[in-house]
């Protein structure tokens, strides 16, 4: 990617917060009884805008220097002589600005809470409360006249309507929550704890925002694929308008709320047990369980079905035209869903602290699932979310909650001589989860608008596989010009290569004759360890005993022991297919006879990518030691 910018990226944000609390307790013999109110006024002027003013995509480092050369050669062109993969403008709209326009937001959020505390035995404590919180915004959005006569429509493909200054009413918000604490055996030695119940998170004011900043009034925005009309000018404002006036742009992008959009909420519920063993251990036991009630998600409103789809065995839907409103780039809608649930499962067994010994060991799992992972903008997380169908549609894939498996061991001993000093010795063992990822295809093969968000095919056999010979320098750059070839890979050494990928790589290979699955490469498994250790000498000063500590910590200390422990590990690349060579054409993919995609396998300077991970090389992977010397007052 290369362009240029009239405003500097920035996230300008100025807010002021009031806020009151009260809350009134009142105590009996068997009842803890509390009722509070709170209120939060929230305003905020939010400047972000990003950087798009002028940015050019190009297909190749080639295409770039031969648009750029043609520009020195004649300034005053309108067409290019390469086809640009996409061009974005983002301009303001308000006559006289000289930075983004702010987007004012504000907010009046009230709640109230009561909960009671029942000691219904000495052995048996339960928890009664219900909170409802109201968030009420002030109607800040600017009213764009053309929006409501749209013809939009929601994912099952019924029209809609909307309108650019319409915020969330005040809808309440209801959160009941149930608790227990049971003492089995009445001496505290048997533990069983839980509860269940409707949790509301603090108001991610932004996804309002967006709304209040992407509306068409404030700023104008253009996106063109696969474009000639737009050739590079270094002027980041040169196909900006000359003259705006405030009324609707000409093209742009929304940004709305659906009306019966409420803030997330999540039903947890919790089991667990603690219980006191032999040898001064204890172990706990515990599940948790979460499930979305108002989950997010944001559906394209201007996009319409899919006019055609591939032939053979990848049979995804295709766009040709990915715009009910020419002028309307996408019209992302906040909306609520239900479907996405997380889990966690976990043990640990604790030796208390006793005769300067202490050890504890733990085991965890956590899995999460859903259909989109919300960032702070709705068309970032829009078209970052990967699917193989239509986007409005997405299929439950695993989230950026997953946890995986993590485990650990920590002991210590400390000794102390005769009150002149101690000696200390520490180590903490860690396996675990570093991750999750997705393979996905790195431009847009089904034409929704939506660059490295398709998830790939993987072939059931090498029948399925088409591949087109390629030729790299020696850097590995491709290359179409004799002199600087390199490597040329032929079809049939990409076909090997990419059968022998597949089969050493455990999701490839289930998801045979399949898309890959969101968020389902698990990265390996990591193990590190740490080790401390402390030495202390007591002092008598003034009547009062004053500590020095010596104080070593080896960080990663297998590392220090073996060159090849403690290390982490990455995918090469989550798109190891990419598209294949296509010089002039209206696309940036290859579509052969037959309808199946054509691609290249990807190359790592002149090797074909030759298996799924790799070692990192980051701080964190080379061992490290600390030295510390500290005294303690009294």
């Amino acid at each position: 990617s290369f362009g240029t910018e009239a405003f500097t990226p920035f996230n300008e944000l100025r807010y002021n917060t009031l806020q009151f609390q009260n809350n009134l307790s009142i105590t009996s013999e068997r009842h803890d009884v509390t009722l509070g109110i709170t209120a939060q006024r929230y305003r905020s002027e939010n400047s972000f805008y990003s950087g798009s003013q002028s940015a050019y995509v190009y297909n190749s480092l080639n295409d770039f220097y031969t648009d750029v050369n043609d520009y020195v050669a004649n300034p005053n062109r309108t067409v290019s002589p390469v086809t640009l993969n996409r061009f974005q403008l983002r301009y303001a709209n308000i006559p006289g600005l000289s930075r983004p326009p702010l987007q004012l937001l504000d907010v009046l959020y009230a709640g109230a809470f009561i909960q009671d505390e029942i000691r219904v035995s000495p052995r048996l404590k339960i928890s009664l409360g219900l909170r409802v919180d109201i968030p009420k915004f002030k109607q800040t959005g600017a009213f764009n006249s053309a929006v409501p006569s749209l013809v939009l429509r929601d994912e099952i493909g019924q029209q809609q309507t909307y309108s650019t200054s319409q915020l969330p009413g005040a809808k309440p918000l209801w959160s009941p929550r149930f608790g227990f604490n049971w003492d089995a055996r009445g001496n505290r030695s048997t533990q069983v704890r839980g509860g269940s119940g409707v949790f509301t998170g603090p108001p991610p004011y932004v996804w309002i925002s967006n709304q209040i900043g992407s509306n068409g009034i404030l700023a104008g925005f253009e996106q063109t694929l696969n474009t000639m009309t737009r050739p590079f000018n270094p002027d980041p404002l040169k196909y900006a308008p000359a003259n705006v006036t405030g009324a609707p742009a000409a093209t742009y992008e929304l940004n709305l709320t659906d009306r019966n959009y409420k803030f997330p909420q999540i039903w947890r519920s919790n089991l667990a047990l603690d219980q006191r063993l032999p040898w001064g251990m204890v172990g706990t036991v515990e599940y948790l369980y979460n499930q979305d009630l108002n989950g997010p998600y944001y559906v394209n409103a201007n996009l319409p079905d899919p006019q055609s789809a591939f032939g053979g065995p990848d049979k995804r839907p295709r766009w040709t035209n990915n715009r009910l409103n020419s002028n309307i780039t996408a019209a992302f809608v906040l909306k609520n869903q239900n479907v996405g649930s997380s889990y966690n499962i976990s043990a640990s067994l604790e030796k208390a602290y006793r005769g300067g010994f202490f050890a504890k060991a733990a085991y965890a799992y956590g899995s999460a699932r859903n259909t989109i992972d919300p960032g702070s903008t709705a068309g970032g997380t829009f078209n970052a979310n990967q699917i193989s169908g239509n986007p409005n549609s997405p299929n439950v894939g695993f989230g950026s909650g997953w946890s995986g498996h993590r485990s650990f061991l920590v002991m210590s001993y400390k000794k102390q001589y005769f009150g002149f000093g101690s000696t200390g010795i520490s180590v903490f063992n860690e396996l675990r989860s570093i991750g999750n990822a997705t393979y996905s295809l790195p431009f847009d093969i089904n034409g929704d608008g939506g660059t490295g968000n398709d998830l790939l095919y993987v072939a059931r056999n090498t029948s399925e596989m088409n591949f087109q010979e390629y030729s790299v320098t020696s850097a590995g750059a491709v290359t179409t010009v004799p002199a600087n070839i390199a490597r040329t890979f032929t079809v049939a050494e990409q076909t090997t290569a990419w059968e022998r990928y597949i089969q050493q790589d455990p999701h490839l290979k289930e998801r045979r004759g399949q898309y890959a699955e969101r968020g389902a490469v698990f990265l390996p498994t990591l193990f590190r360890s740490d080790l401390s250790f402390t030495q202390d000498v007591f002092v008598k000063l003034a009547g009062a005993t004053n500590r020095f500590q010596f104080r070593v910590d080896v960080l990663n200390i297998g590392n220090l022991i073996n060159k090849d422990w403690g290390g982490s590990q990455r995918l090469r690349s989550n798109q190891p297919l990419v598209s294949a060579l296509n010089p002039g054409a209206t696309s940036n993919f290859t579509i052969p006879v037959g309808g199946q995609p054509l691609y290249r396998l990807r190359n790592i300077g002149t090797s074909l990518i030759p298996s799924s991970f790799e070692r990192t090389a980051n701080l964190a992977d080379a061992w490290s030691m600390q030295f510390q010397f500290r005294y303690f007052f009294n």
